[in-house]
């Protein structure tokens, strides 16, 4: 009795044994979450970013021809000045004496060419007669035509000197604010190697420029009349408004850095702006409103390879004959166009799609997700906008958790990962 009990529970435990062998183990497949987005109806831009110093439109450096004490001044800082106004005054001494030295070199010449000019129709009279010699003729000529020579240069020498004592009056050349005055009265300026400046005017605060810097990466994209926005450190919390107006072709290389002048208009009304400011820009190159748009990270999402392949394992067999993505029997060559096993087939391979356009992954309403094309339009990275493919509302897949492939715990014969890999 006790024998066939043994015999018995042996038996039990080879059957179990066997089926623990000869079955394999499997998990289950872990649970699949995507992370969506909607896609939205709104405002896209893609900018250009710079920095500038803001400046008037027209500054007018206001300096002196000659040289000499400044008897007066008559304007200030910020003072308001009208073409023409009278802003100093040289000490007018000695070019009013140089003036009258000039004058009487012009008398002295005149008188001359007086003279010389009787001499000559005195003895062309006689040399006509043939009663004087050639040389005396020719002798009378040339100091008539000498002094005609010297009272022209004589005349010429009085004007420098009437156009230098009026050089001492200094007058504003346009309507404007003085921005900076660099002399007091007293003071003598010298004019002898480069003009010294005496007052700088700028026309009219109301209205600024933004002379900007752009990299050589950027410029392509800046064009004329695009929208601007810029800050300045005084007023941290406003935004000023302008345009491109000017986009210069002279490049500006710095330490190998390549770089070119944009200017930006600047609407000042209420003066706040002020000249030499460092302004921070924001030039929109391009900007779409009521449009579709979506998470840049939409377009860069891929399923991983296992999901794609229990995709493709759901699909029905093409027409006519077996799935193509199913290996060829060992020893056999696959039918001309068939896949490689595991190849995601056309439409689900993510990049780019027909005619360019691009591929991303929306959620169904069964929990699953499929491929769509899009056309895409602006991207400034962090969003782009979406030209067709898509409605407003639908869910884009941007992420993906869990895995979704069968790991065998066992295997048969106690293969590798069986029970026993060793």
């Amino acid at each position: 009795m006790k024998k066939k009990v043994l015999i018995i529970s042996a038996v039990l435990v080879v059957a179990v044994a066997a089926i623990l062998i000869f079955k394999p183990f499997t998990k289950k497949d872990a649970a699949v979450t995507f992370d969506s987005v909607k896609v939205e109806t709104g405002t896209i831009t893609n900018t250009v970013t710079a920095t500038g110093t803001i400046e008037a439109i027209t500054t007018v450096e206001v300096g002196t021809q000659v040289s000499g004490i400044l008897q007066h001044v008559y304007v200030d800082f910020n003072d308001n000045v009208k073409q023409g106004q009278l802003l100093a005054k040289l000490d007018e001494t000695s070019l009013k004496a140089q003036l009258e030295q000039s004058q009487s070199q012009v008398d002295q010449a005149q008188a001359q060419l007086t003279f010389q000019e009787a001499t000559y129709n005195r003895l062309k009279v006689l040399y006509d007669k043939k009663l004087i010699a050639q040389a005396d003729y020719d002798q009378a000529l040339y100091n008539y035509q000498n002094s005609k020579a010297a009272l022209t240069n004589s005349k010429s020498n009085l004007a420098r000197s009437k156009v230098n004592l009026d050089y001492a009056t200094i007058t504003s050349p346009i309507d404007g604010i003085v921005l900076n005055r660099a002399v007091e009265e007293g003071q003598t300026v010298a004019a002898s190697f480069n003009t010294p400046t005496l007052f700088t005017i700028v026309n009219d605060l109301t209205q600024m420029e933004v002379q900007t810097s752009v990299d050589e990466t950027d410029i392509g994209k800046v064009q004329m009349d695009q929208r601007v926005e810029f800050t300045v450190d005084a007023y941290p919390e406003m935004k000023f408004e302008g345009e491109v107006s000017e986009v210069r072709l002279q490049p500006v290389t710095t330490n190998n850095v390549v770089t070119y002048v944009v200017i930006l208009s600047a609407p000042n009304p209420e003066k706040k702006l002020m000249p030499g400011m460092t302004a921070s820009a924001t030039i929109y190159v391009e900007e779409k409103s009521n449009t579709l748009i979506v998470s840049g990270k939409a377009m860069r999402f891929t399923p991983d390879a296992a999901y794609l392949q229990k995709m493709m394992a759901k699909m029905p067999a093409p027409p006519g004959g077996r799935n193509t993505a199913q290996a060829a029997t060992p020893g056999q060559v696959p039918p001309a166009g068939a896949m490689p096993q595991g190849t995601p087939p056309a439409g689900m391979i993510p990049g780019e799609g027909p005619e360019g356009s691009k591929k991303v992954w929306v959620k169904d309403d069964k929990g699953g997700i499929h491929p769509a094309p899009v056309v895409t339009g602006i991207d400034n990275g962090s969003s782009i906008e979406i030209l067709s493919g898509l409605n407003a509302g639908d869910e884009v897949v941007i992420s993906m958790t869990g895995s979704t492939v069968k790991t065998k715990a066992a295997t048969t014969n106690g293969g590798p990962g069986g029970p026993f890999p060793f």
